[in-house]
């Protein structure tokens, strides 16, 4: 099982973020658990200047905007 974590303040882009991850696991059939993680600390800890961002198994893979499809597809089945 794969853990993704969303980082940023609970803006509109993180929140549809994690929503297109849950769901593109869902059509994939790929068990994952997505988090929200909103504490500015957590997100500092990951080096983060700009949201939303995606940890993947505690890897930083993207920052600063809503991935691409194909982007968290390619996350999804690492």
């Amino acid at each position: 099982m794969k853990d993704i974590k969303v980082l940023g303040s609970g803006c509109a882009k993180c929140t549809k973020t994690a929503e297109q991850l849950q769901k593109l696991a869902q059509e994939m059939n790929i068990e994952v658990t997505v988090s929200k993680q909103t504490d500015p600390q957590v997100i500092m800890e990951y080096g983060v200047m700009s949201t939303p961002a995606v940890v993947v198994d505690g890897q930083l893979v993207h920052s600063g905007s809503i991935p691409q499809t194909e982007q968290m597809k390619a996350w999804l089945t690492r």
